[in-house]
This record gives structure tokens, C-alpha cells and sequence, in this order.
């Protein structure tokens, strides 16, 4: 049987290098992500850098660690704590101890990322003088870098000083070194030390200092800033990696197996030749089988060669957008090539199996009429499927509506419910095809011609090519939709809560990020006609279950300033009634009840127990926790809200703000200047560019099988064409069919997308509406007509140029009525 095959594949080689296509580039495109995945979960460990010329460093506690019974929790504490006074001094009698202070700086004519240095802390990188001298007086610098020669003066935001030296910049930092009375002056918290002494002195002498660390040799890279952003950044990688991976595996999985069925469906004509001429139906499934493995062989090993050379160019990408550290390239990983071929093997035999088992079961007379028409599309096994599918979707959204409305937004959970959905309209796509297809088509059909007619009833005729076409439209259009407009409606909610909590007529924000003085805070409150609320950011841990550290992101204010600044959405309990001894929660904790008392550990790791004050509605996720400035040391002030005060004239109570922050370089916001700076888009960068990078993949990737599919289609309907052309139509009548043809399915699976799309935007708007959020479906309908349109040309684009040039023959010789 498999001679036979290779002896049909001059005439069926459109409908091979069709499927080979769609699962190499399936392939490729889960290693891709399997690769990006791997070097993400196992980077290399990087040297020391601003240390690697340090004999020690001490390292104050930066970590919560809490034992549980299920083992030692650990958190990265918001606010690490110095080495203790006690410590240092005897640190001091073992040898030379230097400070490590570092603090932003905004210079004119100087990079964005200044990061200010005392000048002893130079010889631990070691940085050396290039030209130049050290700095000796208040106002002179050290600059690495070009930026600034020896004898300038720069204006910066610490004050105007003056080049004295340069050093040579190194990759991990710009830095700017002050001498070391100033750094102590413009940053006085120092959490880590440099310490030129014997490691095991130095490990006495902090023994017994709570949480204190030691570091020496390779651990030296922890007291290194660029650790801390380089795995923070990894590990936004892993779940971006992650989830582009899922759903690169799924859009694969679904357009391969799809396009493989459809491949095995259009050879009905040929199965039910052998069928008549004597094949049994094991020899027909061993034979599609047999053809199955061969091409899925080639074209896993094909798509995973493409996935190594498209790997390192994700690499790059994402060096370039700043989503990974400099360093990051793809590592030599192997698992990623054999779950990638391996998965695509599997695709190509699953996506042959229930076609070739159907072909096996039908008779010969039933395979040649059924050949001609798509009868019996919808089998028993298709419509449970499809069914139990949209049952599990409607269920799961449901007991998640009921038990955690907030679980749908989260990002996990609004990126993977789409595919259920999709998945379930695909399997009942062919129940709803032939309605659909004719209301669509019902005012075409009506118009003078018969074009309309005939796109009418090919493309309800022939249903598994309709729904096969349609498929990548299908998914490309739920996806954009679903993720996008996730996106969108979460931001507008949360802007919408924003705006709702604010009572404040402006909002301060520091220049540089560092916070704000008490000297700031002083002249801002003699402004004539205020109410100054100062808030630090902060956060607390609770222990949840007895075996879950939870970290609450918290803010520290007073509660008088903060009841007339700020609408909290309290459900329960007084914003008035924060304390010392309380704290401010949202319904989320575990813990909620006015009165009650909770165990928490402060940003800085200190243990508390608080009484409840007050309950906030859950909201969007960003109703944090209250506390007062007591609760939050080492924060410091980095917002300051304003409100005004009965008959205050908003003009003069700006001019004076402006003018107490004049010196410190802050910014004085308008409410509505603040919420269209701040929730124009709430989503971060790093998620923005990895939704980009999931939505640009899967479009990519489905438009390429788009085409694919329709390319194959095409070629299966070669006869027909031909008829259209023995009829009288001319070659122009014949193309503009196809097109419309295919613009007609586009717009079924268009139709399809949006219906799913919609069903997921429901279950988002309805997860608000329980959190007592206002909010309004946000559709992206550019973003979806941009892509339909594109689907729509690429569509027609792929239809007619094949037909045109298979048209170019005789049309005898296409419908096959002379040799």
C-alpha cells in the first residue's frame, strides 16, 4: 500500500508539502520556546563585579526566612536591614571597613541609570583613575565613562559639581563617585559592607547578628546590584517563556492537527478507488499512518533545525527590548529538541488517526459518494468532544465566578481560559458552518449574478474545507481579542478605580525616585490651603495555612492626611481607626474580620501582631494594605498626595507646591495629569512585550498556515474551477469566485473569533462586576480589523494565485476530459 502511496504523490504533492509546512513550522516553534525556556530556568551564574576586588562582604539581613512545617519559607525583604552598629565596630578592629552606599543621580548631558558611589568603595570593582585625580571636596565627582572630561561642571540633581577624574565605565553601571563624607550626607542607609579582613574573623565577629551575611568567593555576586535586576528579569522570562510557550504549543497542536486531518479528509476520492479496487481497511490505515510518519520524521527534523537557528534571534530580542540581562543567550539544551519532535510526531499521528480510522470504516460506494459531498461531518466522537469542552469551559468560569472572581484576572488565567473555548468552537465548528455560511452569505446570494449563489452553496457544501480554512482565522482572531482585550479592560478598570479612590486635587512624585526629604515635607505643609498626605511604599508578610508566606505590597501613611486624600473602598471598619497597633487589609487575606488580630512581619522583617482596622473590597488586585509610617521603617516618602482645603484656590495651591519642591525636583501633578500619566496603560513592559511576543507568534505563525491551508483547498478544487470555465465563465469570473470564496470563510472564522473572544470578555466583566468594579468591555476592534483584514488578504491572496495558475491550462485537459 505505501507503493501505491508513493505512487499518487505527483498528484497530491500540493496537499504533502501542506502538511510538511504547517508541522515544521509547528515544530520550530516549540523549540523555540522550549530553548528560551530552558536558558531562562538554568542561566549560568555570573562573577562578581562591584565586589570582585572585595577580600568580604557583609551583607546586612535583606531576606525573611519564616519556618513552617512544611520547611523554611523565604521573602525578599522590601526594606534590608543594616549591619548592626555593634557588629560594625567590631568588624572595624579585624581591619579596614568601608560603606557601601548607593543612590540614583540625574545629571544633564549624562546617561538616564547615574548610580552615586562613595570614592572608597572604587577599589572593590577595582575602578582606577584614567584621568584626572579622586574627588577631596563636597562638590567635585568621579564619572565613568566619557560622558563628562576632567574640569567640567555638570548640573545635576544632588547640585552642580565638579569633574575632578574619570574611570573606566564598566557594563553593570554608570556610575558617579562622591567622597565619602557626601555619599554618607545624600544616602545614610548602608546595607552591606566591604570588609579587608580573614573571611573566618569576619564570620565571628558577626555571628550572632540576626540574619547578617558573609560573603566571599563566587557569593560575592549577591551584594551586587545587577544580581538582584538580573533575576528579577529572569524570572519575569520564565513566565514569559512560559506562557508564549503554552500557547505556542497550543496554537501548533491545533493549526498541525487541523491541517492534517483536512489534508487526510481530501483524499476520500482516492480511499474510495481502493476500497473498490480491494483494500481492506487495515491496509488503508496502515497506509496513512506509514505517510504520517514519514512526514511527520521529516518535518520535526526539520522544524527543529529551524528552531535552532530561530532560537538565538529570540535571544536577541529580547536583549534589545531590555527584557533580558545583556548576557542572556540560548544555552546547548537538548530537551527542547526531543520534546519538539516528539510532540510533532505525535501531532502528525494523532491528526491522521481519526480521519484514517473513518476512511477504514467506510465502504467503497459510501468513501466515492461521500467523496463528492461533506456528509456526516459532525461524527458522535467530534460532538461529545466539542461538547464536553464547552461544558468544562462554562463550568470552570462559573465555579470561578462563584468561589475567586479575582482568580480571572490574573494574567495566567485570562491567557490559557481562551484556549478551551477555542478548542470547543473548533470541534462543533462544522454544526454551526453551513447556517453560518448562509446568513453571511444571504444578501450576496440575493444581488444580481451568480456569484453569490455559487459562494453560498461551495462554501456550504464543501464544510470540512470551510472549516479547515477557517480554523487559523478562528484562533487568530480569539487570541487578539481575548488576551488584548483582557488588557484593555483590566486597565480601564483599574483607571476607573483609581479615579474613583482619589480625593486628592494633585499628586507629588519625587524626580529621581529617591523620595522625599523632611525639609520637602515641611515646606509643602505651610502651603496655605492644604491637606499633605505623605505615603511610603512598603509591604508586609503573613503566613497563611501554616505553610504560605504571602507578601502584601502596603502603604505607610497617616490617617488623618490619608481619610482626606484618599476614598478607600472600605467594606468594613474606618479608614479613621489606623493605628500604630492596627492595619488596614483587603478581603483577600485570609484574615479579615474587624477586630481581629493578625501576625505579620514589616518590610524590614520585623515580627507584629495588628489588630484589623478596616476591610477593603478586593477590587482589580491593587487595594494593598495600610499601615502607619511606624509600621514601615526604612521606607521613605515617594508620593505625596494634596487635597484642598473648603475655599482654597487651586491655582495659588500649585504655584506654592511647585515652589516647595522647586529645589528637590519633584513633580507636581494634576489628579487627572497623574491618572492619564499613570493608567494609560497599567500593564508593565516586561508584559506588554511579552504579550506582544505571544500574540506575535501565534499571529505569525497562523497566518503562514492560513495561507497554507488555503493553498491546499485551492488545489483540491482544480476540477471545479475547470466545470466553471466549460460552463462559459471566463478566467476573471472564475478568480473573482475564489476570492469571494475565500473571503467569505475568512469571515466565518471571524465570526467564530469574535464569538469566543466575547465569551472570555464576559467572564472578565462579570468577575469585576462581583469585586464592586465598574468597568465596560473594552474590544480591541482596530487590533481585530487589522488582523482580519490581513487574514483576508493573505487569504484571497493564497486562493487565487494557484488557481490562476493552475487556469492557465486547457480546461478539458483540468477536468480531466482528455488525456
Amino acid at each position: 500500500m505505501l507503493s501505491v502511496a508513493l505512487g499518487t504523490l505527483r498528484t497530491r504533492w500540493v496537499t504533502c508539502a501542506g502538511s510538511f509546512v504547517a508541522l515544521s513550522l509547528g515544530v520550530a516553534l516549540i523549540a523555540v520556546m522550549g530553548l528560551a525556556l530552558a536558558s531562562s530556568l538554568d542561566a549560568p551564574d555570573r562573577e562578581p563585579e562591584r565586589f570582585a576586588a572585595a577580600p568580604v562582604v557583609v551583607k546586612g539581613a535583606d531576606t525573611l526566612r519564616v519556618p513552617t512545617s512544611a520547611g523554611v519559607r523565604v521573602r525578599k525583604l522590601a526594606h534590608p536591614r543594616a549591619v548592626p552598629a555593634g557588629t560594625v565596630a567590631k568588624l572595624r578592629r579585624l581591619g579596614a571597613v568601608v560603606a557601601d552606599r548607593s543612590f540614583t543621580v540625574r545629571a544633564r548631558g549624562g546617561p538616564k541609570d547615574l548610580v552615586g558611589h562613595p570614592w572608597s568603595t572604587a577599589a572593590c570593582a577595582p575602578y582606577r583613575i584614567d584621568a584626572g585625580r579622586p574627588p577631596r571636596a563636597a562638590d567635585e565627582v568621579v564619572v565613568s565613562g566619557d560622558w563628562a572630561k576632567p574640569g567640567e561642571r555638570v548640573r545635576t540633581d544632588r547640585g552642580t559639581v565638579h569633574v575632578v577624574g574619570t574611570v573606566e565605565r564598566r557594563d553593570f553601571e554608570n556610575a558617579v563617585f562622591y567622597t565619602d563624607a557626601r555619599a554618607a550626607q545624600l544616602s545614610s542607609v548602608s546595607s552591606q559592607l566591604a570588609v579587608d579582613a580573614d573571611p573566618a574573623a569576619v564570620r565571628g565577629a558577626v555571628r550572632g547578628s540576626d540574619g547578617v551575611r558573609v560573603l566571599t568567593g563566587e557569593g560575592r555576586r549577591y551584594a551586587d546590584p545587577a544580581w538582584d535586576r538580573d533575576r528579577e528579569a529572569l524570572t519575569a522570562m520564565n513566565a514569559m517563556f512560559g506562557t508564549a510557550g503554552g500557547v505556542s504549543a497550543f496554537v501548533s497542536v491545533f493549526v498541525v492537527a487541523s491541517t492534517f486531518a483536512f489534508a487526510v479528509a481530501q483524499r476520500r476520492r482516492e480511499f474510495g478507488l481502493l476500497r473498490t479496487a480491494g483494500a481492506t481497511p487495515g491496509r488503508l490505515r496502515r497506509m496513512v499512518f506509514a505517510e504520517a510518519l514519514v512526514v511527520g520524521v521529516l518535518a520535526s527534523a526539520t522544524g527543529c533545525l529551524i528552531g535552532a537557528f530561530g532560537a538565538p534571534r529570540l535571544a536577541d530580542w529580547v536583549v534589545e527590548g531590555a527584557l533580558a540581562p545583556s548576557w542572556f543567550t540560548i544555552g546547548d539544551h537538548t530537551w527542547p529538541y526531543h520534546l519538539a519532535f516528539w510532540a510533532g510526531l505525535l501531532i502528525a499521528l494523532s491528526g491522521a488517526a481519526a480521519a484514517s480510522w473513518r476512511a477504514g470504516r467506510t465502504g467503497p460506494a459510501q468513501a466515492l459518494r461521500e467523496a463528492s459531498v461533506d456528509n456526516g461531518t459532525m461524527t458522535r466522537g467530534r460532538r461529545l468532544s466539542g461538547l464536553a469542552l464547552l461544558v468544562a469551559a462554562t463550568v470552570t468560569l462559573c465555579l470561578a465566578l462563584v468561589t475567586d472572581p479575582g482568580e480571572l484576572l490574573h494574567r495566567k488565567t485570562y491567557v490559557s481560559r481562551p484556549m478551551l473555548l477555542i478548542t470547543a468552537v473548533a470541534l462543533l465548528a462544522p454544526a454551526v458552518v453551513r447556517p453560518l455560511t448562509r446568513l453571511i452569505t444571504w444578501l450576496p446570494a440575493r444581488l444580481p449574478g451568480a456569484d453569490g449563489m455559487l459562494v453560498r452553496e461551495n462554501a456550504a457544501a464543501g464544510v470540512r474545507r470551510t472549516a479547515a480554512v477557517a480554523a487559523p482565522v478562528l484562533v487568530t482572531v480569539a487570541l487578539a481579542g481575548s488576551l488584548l482585550g483582557a488588557t484593555a479592560t483590566l486597565n480601564r478598570a483599574r483607571a476607573t478605580e483609581a479615579r474613583q479612590q482619589m480625593a486628592a486635587a494633585f499628586v507629588i512624585t519625587p524626580a529621581d525616585g529617591s523620595g522625599f526629604a523632611t525639609a520637602t515635607l515641611r515646606r509643602l505643609r505651610e502651603v496655605p490651603g492644604v491637606e499633605v498626605s505623605a505615603t511610603s511604599s512598603s509591604a508586609v508578610y503573613a503566613l497563611e495555612d501554616g505553610t504560605s508566606l504571602i507578601e502584601s505590597e502596603a502603604r505607610a501613611a497617616d490617617p488623618g492626611p490619608l481619610a482626606a486624600t484618599t476614598r478607600l473602598p472600605i467594606s468594613s471598619g474606618r479608614t479613621g481607626d489606623l493605628d500604630d497597633d492596627s492595619i488596614i487589609v483587603n478581603e483577600e487575606w485570609q484574615r479579615h474580620t474587624v477586630g481581629e488580630r493578625v501576625r505579620v512581619w514589616l518590610g524590614d522583617g520585623t515580627k507584629r501582631s495588628l489588630r484589623i482596622a478596616a476591610v477593603m473590597a478586593t477590587g482589580t488586585g491593587d487595594n494593598g494594605a495600610y499601615v502607619t509610617p511606624r509600621n514601615a521603617p526604612g521606607a521613605t516618602v515617594d508620593r505625596i498626595d494634596v487635597a484642598l482645603t473648603r475655599g482654597a484656590d487651586a491655582g495659588a495651591a500649585a504655584t506654592g507646591l511647585r515652589a516647595a519642591v522647586h529645589t528637590t525636583g519633584g513633580h507636581v501633578f494634576t489628579k487627572d495629569q497623574w491618572l492619564k500619566a499613570s493608567y494609560p496603560e497599567t500593564t508593565n513592559r516586561t508584559t506588554r512585550l511579552g504579550m506582544l511576543l505571544v500574540l506575535g507568534i501565534a499571529l505569525l505563525y497562523t497566518g503562514i498556515s492560513l495561507a497554507n491551508t488555503m493553498v491546499m483547498a485551492t488545489s483540491d478544487r482544480i476540477r471545479d474551477l475547470a466545470v466553471l470555465r466549460l460552463a462559459g465563465a471566463t478566467t476573471f469570473q472564475v478568480l473573482r469566485l475564489v476570492a469571494a470564496e475565500a473571503l467569505t470563510v475568512v469571515t466565518v472564522g471571524a465570526v467564530l473569533g469574535l464569538l469566543v473572544a466575547g465569551l472570555n470578555l464576559a467572564g472578565i466583566w462579570s468577575a469585576l462586576a462581583l469585586l464592586s468594579v465598574r468597568a465596560t468591555i473594552d474590544i480591541p476592534w482596530t487590533t481585530i480589523g487589522a488582523v482580519v483584514g490581513a487574514c483576508a488578504v493573505l487569504a484571497a491572496v493564497s486562493a487565487v494565485v494557484p488557481a490562476a495558475f493552475a487556469l492557465r491550462r486547457r480546461a478539458v485537459e483540468l477536468a480531466g476530459l482528455r488525456e
